[in-house]
């Protein structure tokens, strides 16, 4: 009998059940396999928006070369570069031209070459964007795809006959209009899911993927220390496009993702390339469910290391309307990444090329509220378990740009989908509301170096987006020259992760998920236990802390250098206000 007890306590054990006790969840958390690029922060550079330094309206390579001691002086750990490769910028850089070259807006590959050595000499990573889900149509392999059925390049790409005189079949583009697009001498269609120049790469064909584990050597032999793998959930296609037909397909991406072979691909990926090297990697996996990302991601199945989720930063989000959110609906969605299981490693993130700014979206960025409320974000970033990645001009607090026409706008999503959304029934105001709460464009206007003409951005009298207005205000000069500023809160806070391991690989527990204002969570780690308080409106709250926290002491919050302890149960907390207590 005992025996048999004994086996079935081993079963269970094996199923992975969730056992409802705070000490099971901290040594499973407690198990998990140590890995360098689990402890890192990732800033994100988008090199048009970056740094300008020749004048000619466009950031480049070497404007961030001269940026290097900027970035170590913050103290990221990894730079991730978005693309920098040739490309004739039908959506700005996403679309490659030719892989293995330097954009000549952005400089050369020597002075690639040179920004790799100069973050290298800092301690500084780098990652940059593989984008191999499609290519640009200028590419090689798709003119000579193009050219005929007979190419030894024809199947690169994905061609299908007409039906009559329509396209395969009604899948529309991300971009707007059909996914397909005649060309070619014989009338053929070739797939695309993003713009028409944009034409998806057909991985079923094995030289096709020989030819991109060559290019990814290419880089990974230069020295890069991993990639950001652009919309790498897509690249397995359906097997037959003709049962795929899809009325009405509002949500496109939980169709295209995830496809039969993508687990094949990605493990084969792995096995000829990434294994070889100590590179980190990051799949952008949008358009699947949190199981199907676990799976990429768990690391006994020799995939890729991370992916991002997109429940949480997309917070209220339909398609191209940004509706009202919850803060208990968005702490549901932070707990549902950061509890994975001690086989997979969360990322955490709440901005990037693709999104509004943080401040913008998550904070207060009144004038009132702007500065406070970008420093709790920045205390929720850095205080979260998994891998954390920044994008550019947060840490200073850059916000929305004040849109107020379509002209003003440089997005390929947003021209493509414009008689889309009015036919959709949407009014070209509501439209430009829409968009000035969630477009793309407002992470990319240029950086705000400084209070003098176009920002610091560049020397020239134009920018290829506009300069936000707010920038005489808002930059970097003025952060760095005030110690309160959130730049500097901002290293505060990566100086306290850097290297703490009770922080990093802690345990994640929610406190009062249903408070409507505060969000509380502590991290648990083997030697200390670190509680986060966050009040995330603008309104003064008392909150009630368990006993358990009194004597913890106070190492930082947005509003002064007050480093009391916890002596009462319940906290008074003033609009927007973000503390970090420690254990004892």
């Amino acid at each position: 009998m005992k025996f048999k007890l004994l086996i079935i306590l081993a079963i269970i054990l094996n199923t992975g059940c969730k056992q409802d006790t705070t000490k099971d969840i901290e040594t499973t958390k407690n198990e998990i396999k140590k890995e360098w690029w689990k402890e890192q922060v990732v800033y994100q550079i988008y090199p048009r928006s970056f740094k300008d330094s020749n004048g000619d309206g466009i950031g480049d390579i070497p404007g961030i070369i001269s940026k290097i001691d900027y970035l170590d002086s913050l103290g990221i750990d990894v730079v991730w570069l978005s693309p920098h490769f040739d490309s004739p910028n039908a959506d700005n850089g996403y679309d490659i031209r030719d892989y293995r070259k330097v954009m000549e807006e952005f400089g050369t590959l020597e002075d690639f070459d040179t920004l790799l050595n100069g973050l290298h000499d800092r301690g500084i990573k780098l990652i940059i964007d593989l984008v191999i889900n499609h290519s640009s149509d200028e590419h090689k392999w798709f003119q000579e795809s193009m050219s005929s059925k007979d190419n030894p390049y024809r199947d690169y790409y994905i061609w299908k006959p007409g039906k009559e005189t329509n396209p395969p079949n009604n899948w529309p583009s991300f971009f707007g209009g059909s996914a397909w697009e005649q060309a070619g001498p014989d009338g053929e269609y070739y797939l695309h899911y993003f713009a028409k120049k944009q034409p998806d790469l057909n991985w079923e064909n094995q030289q096709l993927r020989e030819e991109i584990y060559e290019l990814m050597r290419f880089w990974l032999d230069k020295g890069v220390d991993g990639f950001r793998m652009d919309v790498i959930a897509l690249i397995s296609k359906p097997q037959n496009f003709d049962d795929m037909d899809n009325e009405g397909l509002k949500h496109p991406e939980y169709t295209y993702a995830y496809g039969p072979r993508l687990h094949e691909f990605l493990k084969d990926m792995n096995k000829e390339v990434l294994s070889k090297y100590d590179v980190m990697t990051v799949g952008e996996a949008y358009g699947g469910n949190a199981e199907k990302t676990l799976e990429i991601t768990d690391e006994r199945n020799n995939e890729i290391d991370l992916a991002f989720w997109f429940d949480a930063v997309r917070v209220g989000r339909d398609n191209f309307k940004q509706n009202e959110w919850t803060l208990p609906e968005f702490k549901k969605l932070v707990k549902a990444q950061s509890d994975v299981n001690s086989h997979n490693w969360p990322t955490f993130f709440l901005g990037n090329h693709d999104n509004p700014r943080v401040v913008s979206k998550f904070g207060d960025d009144s004038p009132e509220f702007r500065v406070t409320s970008s420093k709790l974000l920045a205390m929720l970033l850095l205080t979260q378990r998994g891998t954390t990645f920044l994008y550019q001009g947060d840490e200073i607090g850059m916000t929305n740009y004040p849109f107020t026409s379509f002209d003003q706008f440089d997005d390929v999503e947003i021209k493509g989908n414009y008689n889309k959304i009015i036919a959709s029934g949407s009014t070209p105001e509501s439209y430009l509301a829409d968009l000035n709460k969630m477009a793309r464009d407002h992470a990319r206007t240029p950086m705000q170096w400084s209070n003098t003409n176009k920002a610091g951005f560049t020397s020239g009298d134009k920018t290829w987006l506009g300069v936000n207005p707010n920038y005489p205000e808002i930059n970097v000069n003025n952060n760095l020259q005030d110690k309160h500023s959130i730049f500097h809160f901002y290293r505060r806070l990566l100086n306290i992760r850097k290297g703490n391991d009770n922080l990093i690989y802690g345990d994640y527990k929610d406190i009062a998920i249903d408070h409507p204002q505060v969000f509380a969570y502590t991290r648990i780690g083997k030697n200390k236990t670190y509680l986060v308080v966050l009040n995330m409106s603008k309104s003064m709250v008392d909150f009630s802390l368990d006993n358990k926290f009194k004597g913890y002491n106070l190492i930082i919050n947005n509003l002064n250098d007050d480093t009391t302890t916890i002596e009462h149960n319940k906290l008074t907390l003033q609009p927007w206000e973000a503390r970090l207590y420690e254990s004892n």
